[in-house]
């Protein structure tokens, strides 16, 4: 399997590359003479159906609340399978990461609330610092080839999954519009069938794609947000039924699209900033000041912090051949935090203006928190396993983990 992990290494350094050219080109031309065309194109409606029937929306809530479902699909479909048989399968296996991430969530939370207290127009941005873009993060860990440990870039992927599960329940518990019962009601019905499905014995996606996407209609129509359908009808999806793996076959279906089609399109139709409309009072507002803040301080104190109390306890074991020093340059790259940040910051606010300083405040907090990453992880020294033979069976796992997690990328 050893020979898929150039490939699978390669992919994700390419997602991640096509994401930030995706976003650096939204800022690039949003402050040319064309950005008047980039802004008709993301407002223009587009409608789908016909008469009573039909949705209308701008193009940029399409992309936001249609496209990005797809992404949340499939992160509710690593979620599964990470639950079901993956490193977050038993308790030992998840303390550390699950301790990690919700340190990572409280950590930005408390730091953008200390700077936003006092402005009620803002602080409805509290939960913008607290995701991890995981495209992003990995990529950019996958730069850095062998002197990180196969175990380092494990935990990061086993943290970003539990902070987008965290991101997820957020946006459904906080940022969700007045609730239509009907809608909600249909929804729970579609749901019901997806599990009636599943239970029958049911492997081919076409019929729960169908229902999933109904589903996503009465999501959309009930008040919630309408990407929560993605991850609905991820835990609906078998993991598998006697040789056939239904999951597997639908997340390596979606994978590359989301990687290269999906994720650029939201970077771009999101990262626009007009800079010379900026003043220096966006620069230093408390919304811009939290959200780098919150990145960049927050998710490495958050994150860090909760690893030594979990070693520290023997609530869970520091993953072996990693150093503490590794560990720390880990905390500092979960505070890379693009594509989620900039999501939830359209569900909180309506304002281009506070938007401008949104994306401020994220690209600031991303960039200052990669670079310290790098800068950190690159001077580290590959550090010898520590009682290794007391941590041989979690060491056999990761590496197990790691070799199937590439051997599925590659196959996609």
């Amino acid at each position: 399997m050893s020979e898929h992990r150039p490939a699978a290494a390669n992919r994700d350094i390419l997602a991640g590359l096509v994401l930030m050219t995706a976003a650096a080109a939204a800022l690039i031309i949003s402050n040319t003479p064309l950005a008047a065309l980039y802004d008709t194109i993301f407002a223009h409606p587009l409608t789908l159906g016909a008469g009573e029937y039909s949705i209308q929306k701008p193009s940029l809530l399409w992309i936001n609340d249609g496209l990005m479902a797809i992404f949340f699909l499939l992160v509710g479909l690593e979620i599964k399978k990470e639950v079901l048989e993956g490193e977050l399968s038993t308790p030992r296996k998840a303390s550390l990461p699950l301790l990690a991430a919700v340190g990572g969530m409280a950590g930005p939370v408390l730091i953008f609330w200390a700077i936003n207290q006092s402005s009620p127009a803002t602080i409805n941005g509290w939960a913008i610092p607290a995701a991890t873009d995981i495209a992003f993060a990995l990529g950019i860990l996958m730069m850095l080839g062998s002197r990180i440990p196969a175990a380092l870039k494990i935990l990061l992927l086993a943290i970003a999954i539990i902070d987008d599960l965290g991101a997820i329940t957020l946006i459904a518990l906080f940022y969700s519009d007045s609730l239509s019962m009907v809608s909600l009601g249909l929804a729970a019905v579609c749901l019901s069938g997806l599990i009636l499905m599943n239970r029958a014995g049911m492997t081919r996606l076409l019929p729960y794609l169908l229902v999933g996407a109904i589903m996503w209609v009465c999501v959309l129509k009930s008040g919630l947000h309408a990407t929560l359908a993605g991850v609905l009808l991820a835990m609906a999806i078998p993991l598998k039924k006697g040789d056939v793996r239904p999951l597997d076959t639908l997340e390596h279906a979606i994978q590359p699209y989301v990687a290269f089609l999906i994720l650029p399109i939201f970077a771009f139709a999101n990262s626009g900033i007009t800079l010379t409309s900026l003043s220096l009072e966006d620069v230093i507002s408390p919304l811009t000041l939290g959200i780098a803040a919150g990145l960049f301080f927050g998710k490495q104190i958050g994150v860090f912090g909760a690893m030594i109390i979990a070693v520290k306890t023997r609530l869970s074991p520091r993953p072996d051949g990693v150093s503490w020093a590794q560990l720390y340059g880990l905390a500092c790259l979960t505070g890379v935090g693009f594509t989620m940040s900039l999501f939830i910051g359209g569900l909180a606010f309506d304002d281009a203006r506070l938007m401008d300083q949104v994306r401020v405040g994220v690209i600031a907090g991303s960039l200052a928190s990669a670079g310290m990453a790098i800068a950190f992880l690159t001077r580290q020294p590959a550090v010898r396993p520590e009682r290794a033979a007391n941590r041989a069976r979690p060491a056999a796992a990761m590496a197990n983990f790691s070799a199937r997690k590439n051997e599925d990328r590659t196959h996609a």
